[in-house]
């Protein structure tokens, strides 16, 4: 799996310029097999026009919020070279993930087009999500 925050951020925390960061998602979802996880909306295109499974996760800003936060515990703040998650929280950072579902979640769901080939799902909590991903695995090796 491909964190896109790993892609996106070197180990200071300087970030790659749109051209490169959309080049390098290029190249990986030209793999025959990729997962990738993130969310930037400016070059969701070119992950959606490759997928065949999409996974929105639609939770509750609170929920979001409280995983932050236990990532934070577990691993620290920075770049996370075991999980490849960028972890700086701002105050900035705390209001988008709060008001997500409000400003950014629409325009993702604009971007929906994009994936005219692929299974679109949405999961609205975390016992959702593990049971799609059982799902997915179990029809993976069948």
């Amino acid at each position: 799996m491909t964190h896109l925050d790993a892609v996106y951020y070197d180990d200071a925390w300087n970030t790659l310029d749109k051209e490169r960061f959309a080049a390098v998602q290029e190249e990986l979802v030209a793999a025959p097999a990729w997962v990738i996880a993130g969310n930037y909306a400016g070059t969701l295109p070119i992950r959606l026009r490759a997928a065949d499974e999409v996974i929105f996760l639609d939770h509750p800003p609170a929920v979001c919020l409280w995983g932050i936060a236990q990532r934070r515990l577990r691993h620290g703040g920075g770049q996370n070279d075991s999980t490849g998650v960028y972890d700086r929280i701002t105050s900035s950072f705390i209001r988008y993930v709060w008001g997500y579902r409000r400003s950014m979640a629409p325009r993702v769901w604009d971007l929906r087009e994009h994936a005219s080939q692929a299974t679109v799902h949405t999961v609205t909590s975390r016992r959702q999500a593990r049971h799609l991903l059982d799902r997915l695995k179990a029809a993976q090796t069948t």
